[in-house]
């Protein structure tokens, strides 16, 4: 098999190391004839920064709408507080990345193959810049980030030294922590480097580290999961299927499904706790290391990263009674007595949207062209057509319609990667891109630190009281 023939690394101490790559700030990643990406993005930011200038000057005194007792009590829901430039979530067409939906993804930004899933690298190129990238473009960032993924030694022995059952998310975060040692933008900022050249330093912070988190997290993986029998990255392949590469599935579908995952998952908009996190860290001025980290914690909890799992959890009990094969009637019952017991059904229903999940559609297309006879797909596919229905019926549903963690578990499942607790560190490795990208954005136009007003209830009591 290819991944035998690139061969296999060893975790043990004393293991041959990657070759280093020593990169500077000025270091330039081209190919012939094409505009780097950060070139690119060096001419559009000071468009944007007047832009921004004017935007506050003409528009700053503006209400954006009222704020409820409930909002502020309700988790900030629905509260607008905050910009965010590479993703907006619309209530009824779902997420668009820089104005461009998922269908227009997949047929604007260039794949790895003819007709194929669009190449995160692309996305990157797009969350950017906001311009869909040529496919040198696009090679040419994949070049990049290759040349940037070299992982430090001393991050594989940090690893090592954890326990062997330590979550997968916990060695996410010690990981990205333990490459913080090379941030660009801590050395910039302690060097005393002008604010307007912030977004430089985190520029190559954050390319840096979404070249390196395939490679962590395929290190977490298989000495997690795989006895610690690591897979050199391939030398030519792109950057997630070189993420599948590692993890040692190499089958083509698997391969374009983890350039689907990756790109689907990657950004939504920014109040989302995951993102929100990294901007709010980020904005005391914490580098991109610690920035992700932290975002990557509040992934870890259960109301966020883990909804997949609880999905396959809710699909493996419901086929352990009624068999892998229940026809909708059995499953409408099933449906029906989940709610019956007060428990809601997983994967159905979203804070903001009020449609079926494009991303979920994406899937969904993907699993009829890969598995259609999959069994596990097929009773996802009885669900689509079962639990909008009974969920609707109840009248106390906004939104009855499945999200992207309905179907995400069931391709991962498919392919052979059944390790669920890993799931949300996939996730995690896609959210780079946004949550990274916007982060470059926020230094290039010298967003100030986050800090809302909080309240007390006896102060809210009072004034509605009095």
């Amino acid at each position: 098999m290819l991944a035998q023939a690139v061969g296999k690394l060893g975790l043990a101490a004393g293991a041959q190391a990657l070759p280093a790559v020593s990169l500077s700030l000025s270091r330039c990643f081209s190919a012939d004839g094409v505009d780097t990406l950060k070139k690119t993005l060096s001419e559009l930011i000071p468009e944007q920064q007047e832009r921004l200038k004017a935007l506050k000057k003409t528009h700053g005194a503006k209400s954006l709408g009222d704020v409820t007792v409930d909002m502020a009590i309700g988790g900030m829901r629905g509260i607008p507080g905050m910009l965010w430039e590479t993703s907006l979530l619309d209530p009824e067409e779902g997420i668009r990345f820089r104005g461009l939906s998922i269908p227009e993804l997949q047929a604007q930004l260039p794949a790895a193959v003819p007709g194929g899933q669009p190449l995160p690298e692309g996305l990157l190129w797009l969350l950017l810049t906001g311009k869909v990238p040529t496919k040198e473009q696009v090679t040419a960032v994949t070049e990049e980030l290759r040349e940037r993924s070299h992982l430090p030694g001393h991050v594989k022995r940090v690893l090592n030294s954890m326990p062997d059952d330590a979550h997968p998310m916990t060695q996410l975060s010690v990981g990205v922590l333990a490459l913080q040692s090379g941030s660009h933008f801590a050395a910039a900022y302690t060097r005393g480097t002008h604010k307007t050249k912030y977004w430089q330093a985190v520029y190559e912070d954050s390319m840096d580290l979404i070249a390196k988190l395939p490679q962590l997290a395929a290190i977490i993986y298989r000495r997690t999961y795989k006895n610690g029998d690591l897979i050199h990255p391939h030398p030519t392949m792109d950057w997630a299927g070189n993420l599948a590469f590692m993890m040692g599935y190499e089958n083509p579908g698997c391969l374009e499904m983890m350039r689907m995952y990756q790109t689907i998952h990657s950004d939504h908009e920014g109040g989302n706790v995951s993102a929100h996190t990294t901007h709010l860290v980020g904005s005391a001025l914490s580098d991109p290391y610690l920035s992700y980290a932290a975002g990557m914690n509040g992934l870890a909890g259960p109301l966020h990263g883990l909804a997949n799992q609880e999905v396959l959890r809710w699909l493996k009990d419901l086929t352990a009674k009624l068999g892998p094969n229940p026809d909708k009637e059995a499953v409408r019952k099933y449906v029906e007595d989940t709610l019956a017991s007060g428990k809601v059904v997983p994967g159905y229903g979203h804070a903001v949207l009020r449609k079926t999940d494009p991303r979920y559609t994406c899937q969904r297309d993907f699993a009829s062209r890969y598995m259609p006879e999959y069994p596990l797909f097929k009773l996802v596919s009885n669900l689509y057509e079962v639990v909008p229905e009974v969920l609707g019926k109840t009248g106390k549903i906004k939104n009855p319609w499945p999200n992207v963690d309905a179907h995400s578990g069931v391709l991962l499942q498919y392919y052979g990667i059944t390790e669920e607790n890993f799931y949300t560190v996939l996730f995690g490795v896609s959210r780079a891109l946004g949550v990274l990208a916007q982060g470059v954005w926020s230094r290039a136009l010298g967003l100030p630190i986050e800090r809302p007003k909080s309240l007390t209830m006896e102060m809210l009591e009072k004034k509605f009281t009095a």
